[in-house]
């Protein structure tokens, strides 16, 4: 037992304490960390529009008249139902090469480029779950804000939307869980966040043992505290209800 544990600390001092290796750790994680915040960030803005559109189309589908602005409303919801069926049918690491080496090879900036790449897989999710919120809210609401003298668009920032990020939000929350969890592919481009930071201690002391778990370790968390923090905020919204 004694030998074990000597071995294990000579392992942990190897990996960790050697040329200060352990700030590799921290700094992938404060990369991490900045992607996966300027993400979820852009792709909460591009939920909300791409939702606003599509429970638009789809509720006055029935009643509107074919005028040309309707047409217009009619490709723009074409355009988001293709966007949601690429991104949510092809994996987000082929979307981040593709967004990395093709589209914005020129830019050098990694950590801006994987945040557009990560926001813009992100924000087709978080459309879906919005759009399910905005269709849940009874029609009453709309009917509440042209009362009021609201136009739609008014009526979807004062009174639909508040009301659907309130019910949603547990959803949204373990979006930008998943979110956090995604962002380990930005290694695949050279961006050095929080796995990528383990793999480069891998690689200079052959032990992959101790690198790899510690990063799962970390992951694991920091996903436990936002999971908590999660829990804490759909209790508090139950208990508003009441």
């Amino acid at each position: 037992m004694q030998a074990w544990f000597e071995g294990l600390k000579a392992d942990f001092t190897l990996n960790f304490i050697n040329d200060n290796r352990w700030q590799y750790l921290l700094s992938g994680l404060g990369q991490t960390a900045l992607i996966t915040l300027l993400s979820g960030l852009m792709g909460l803005a591009l939920g909300i529009v791409i939702a606003m559109v599509r429970s638009t189309y789809d509720k006055t589908a029935d009643n509107a008249r074919p005028t040309l602005g309707r047409k217009l409303f009619g490709v723009a919801d074409w355009f988001c139902r293709v966007y949601l069926t690429v991104i949510r049918g092809t994996p987000v690491v082929v979307q981040l090469m593709i967004i990395y080496f093709v589209i914005l090879a020129s830019v050098r900036n990694g950590t801006l480029v994987a945040s557009l790449a990560f926001g813009l897989n992100s924000g087709a999710y978080v459309a879906e779950i919005i759009r399910g919120g905005i269709m849940a809210i009874d029609n009453g609401q709309f009917e509440a804000g042209r009362s009021l003298g609201f136009n739609y668009l008014q009526t979807m920032r004062f009174i639909v939307i508040p009301q659907t990020i309130k019910n949603v939000l547990p959803s949204l929350a373990n979006e930008f869980i998943a979110l956090l969890k995604e962002t380990s592919v930005a290694g695949y481009v050279a961006i050095q966040d929080l796995t990528k930071a383990g793999d480069i201690i891998r690689s200079r002391t052959y032990s992959p043992f101790m690198p790899l778990l510690a990063v799962a370790l970390i992951y694991l968390v920091v996903v436990m505290f936002f999971t908590k923090l999660v829990g804490i905020l759909e209790r508090r919204l139950r208990s508003s209800d009441h």
